[in-house]
């Protein structure tokens, strides 16, 4: 039995495409990728997050941004939930430059792909110090650092701060999940 074979679709078809489409999509590097709905625990912790981001941010040359604005990895393009970056873009950007911090919420149908496909994709990108993740469930957050030659590892619960030094700011754990009973 023979299988409709399908063209990839190239990042610049992508690129248009999208500009036509009402809902966002992401793009694996072959075709374009439904973005799904989010709980009311996600929009939670993730303007608690943006809010955390943006109040410590002020005054400094890095940002937050999150989840309108793509992240270009090679072919591929990613809405992180969040990031931060300190290199300014146009204000009709909608491409994120050298994002320093991503952060992802995890939910059921994303995990999977954050803590795998995502994280070696963001891993990819020179610019990415740390990538954290956000469980939804309960106040845990795993953060995954670039060091000298390797990457590392470290769980954070609700008693415990966030610290990026590279964006010089830290945040509380348990601020993050403000609002939500977990």
């Amino acid at each position: 039995m023979s299988q409709l074979q399908h063209k990839p679709m190239m990042p610049a078809e992508f690129l248009a495409w999208e500009a036509k489409q009402e809902l966002k999509w992401e793009f694996d590097g072959f075709q374009p990728v439904a973005m799904t709905g989010s709980t009311d625990a996600h929009a939670a912790i993730q303007g608690n997050l943006l809010t955390a981001l943006n109040i410590r941010l002020r005054g400094t040359q890095c940002y937050s941004r999150g989840p309108d604005i793509k992240v270009e990895i090679g072919p591929k393009y990613r809405y992180p939930d969040a990031f931060v970056s300190c290199t300014r873009v146009a204000p009709s950007a909608t491409i994120a430059a050298e994002p320093v911090v991503i952060f992802e919420i995890l939910s059921e149908s994303t995990a999977k792909t954050d803590r795998t496909t995502k994280l070696i994709e963001y891993q990819s990108l020179p610019s990415v110090q740390r990538y954290v993740l956000l469980e939804q469930d309960q106040a845990v957050v795993t953060v995954i650092t670039r060091g000298d030659t390797e990457w590392t590892i470290k769980m954070l619960d609700a008693t415990e701060t966030l610290a990026m030094p590279e964006i010089d700011v830290e945040i509380p754990v348990i601020e993050l999940y403000e609002g939500l009973e977990l």
